[in-house]
């Protein structure tokens, strides 16, 4: 059956059409930098928000509209999977995520639950290999159900962090069986409410254990997907181990497996820990780190994770400026963490919602490709650092010099050189005219 009647393919017909269902900058086949515009942007459909959310808030019920509302249990899972094909065959998207449960009913234990995702990966199985689809990444969702309470692989229930174990066991067996690109780990509840009940070095050395069980079975299973950490500061615990990029990097590090992860990092989240998403992408960038992408935007008047579709082009911009700057993404992709608003409630609007995003973003793309291309800001920082590339800064740079070196020189050299001017009013403004220009 078809689930969007309304809704034909989306097709490019440039920035002046006037078809909401259209893409006005989105051309897949447009070469950016040497490469087609889908190879830079791998857009993947987030499972749980696009087929799975209702449109609830803590002040109120569901509001969604969907063609697959008269089906249940298992049968409402198999309707979600061919729904979801079908938006991404209609959205020329070739990639798709997902958590364990939003493809089915958990059921009433592990054995019930592992054969109902069984029963669905058969059916997505079935549909990859009919339209070419292809599993960006998956990944197990251990924060919802009250078992995680007290947190996965940072519970103080052994108990429950065997469950956990099992979860991702079984997520990496599909994540092998779909080819899945990536494997993600999001610890939904992996913080402390209070230091008062938290044994914190226990919680952490157990969260490391679990990731290098994790490592070692996908190697026992030959599972050769790039793991991924999605870091996120708080909501809902007070404070989240994997706080931002620099935290997940010093974590990785400090356990011996920043060789086997990268970050997959969120806009909204860096909202949430106070950072610009472009400065957690450079972060992750400078240290060989960074892996894929959550594309969405918060409302920077609400302080929790609103999970909007990104519509900002500035925001969208610097993003691609990063992405380019480390030569792409390798096997990570853009996911669409968004969700249409609550009175956004009609399925058409899940078709506008990812139009809006992917033509952000591809306006983006091309913007930090010509902001490249003109080295415009590279020249720039290239003049405020020449210091550093001759004499006394180039020894520096080299480890020639020590504290008393350069204390000689310094005692030498009492009146330094002239500061110069860091312009960055200018160099705003030189953003905005690649933007609007």
């Amino acid at each position: 059956m078809a689930y969007y009647e309304n809704v034909g393919k989306v097709a490019y017909e440039g920035s002046q059409s006037q078809n909401p269902f259209a893409f006005k900058f989105y051309n897949a086949d447009e070469v950016v930098m040497g490469k087609k515009m889908s190879e830079h942007l791998k857009f993947a459909m987030a499972y749980w928000h696009t087929l799975t959310a209702e449109g609830s808030d803590p002040f109120g019920a569901t509001t969604a509209v969907r063609p697959w509302h008269s089906y249940s249990g298992i049968d409402l899972a198999k309707a979600r999977v061919e729904a979801g094909f079908e938006f991404m065959d209609k959205m020329g998207l070739e990639y798709f995520c997902f958590h364990d449960i939003d493809i089915t009913p958990e059921g009433s234990s592990l054995k019930e639950f592992f054969a109902n995702i069984d029963t669905i990966v058969d059916l997505i199985e079935s549909n990859m290999k009919s339209s070419g689809k292809k599993l960006l990444w998956n990944t197990a969702n251990m924060f919802t159900n009250p078992r995680f309470v007290h947190g996965a692989a940072s519970t103080c229930n052994a108990d429950v962090y065997a469950h956990a174990a099992a979860q991702i066991k079984k997520g990496l067996e599909v994540g092998k069986r779909l080819g899945g690109e990536n494997y993600v780990f999001w610890g939904g509840r992996e913080g402390y409410m209070s230091l008062l009940n938290t044994d914190m070095k226990l919680e952490q050395d157990n969260i490391a254990r679990m990731f290098h069980m994790a490592v070692d079975y996908a190697k026992e299973i030959g599972f050769d997907a790039q793991f991924l950490i999605e870091p996120k500061p708080k909501e809902p615990t007070k404070h989240q181990y994997d706080f931002d990029a620099a935290t997940t990097i010093s974590f990785l590090q400090k356990y011996d497996l920043a060789k086997h992860f990268k970050l997959n990092l969120e806009a909204n989240h860096a909202t949430l820990a106070g950072h610009t998403f472009e400065h957690e992408l450079r972060v992750a960038r400078i240290n060989g780190m960074l892996g894929s992408l959550d594309a969405n935007q918060g409302d920077m008047l609400l302080g929790w994770d609103t999970d909007e579709f990104p519509v900002n082009v500035y925001d969208a911009t610097l993003t691609l400026y990063e992405v380019l700057q480390n030569d792409g993404l390798g096997k990570g992709g853009i996911n669409f963490d968004a969700k249409v608003r609550r009175d956004s409630f009609e399925a058409d609007d899940l078709f506008l919602a990812h139009i809006a995003g992917m033509d952000t973003y591809a306006k983006g793309l091309k913007v930090a490709a010509k902001l490249i291309e003109d080295r415009a800001f590279e020249k720039v920082i290239e003049e405020r650092y020449s210091s550093f590339s001759e004499g006394i800064g180039a020894d520096v740079v080299a480890g020639k010099t020590t504290l008393a070196s350069l204390a000689e020189y310094a005692m030498n050299n009492e009146t330094p050189r002239a500061n110069k001017s860091g312009r960055q009013e200018h160099l705003q403004s030189i953003l905005n005219q690649y933007i609007y220009g």
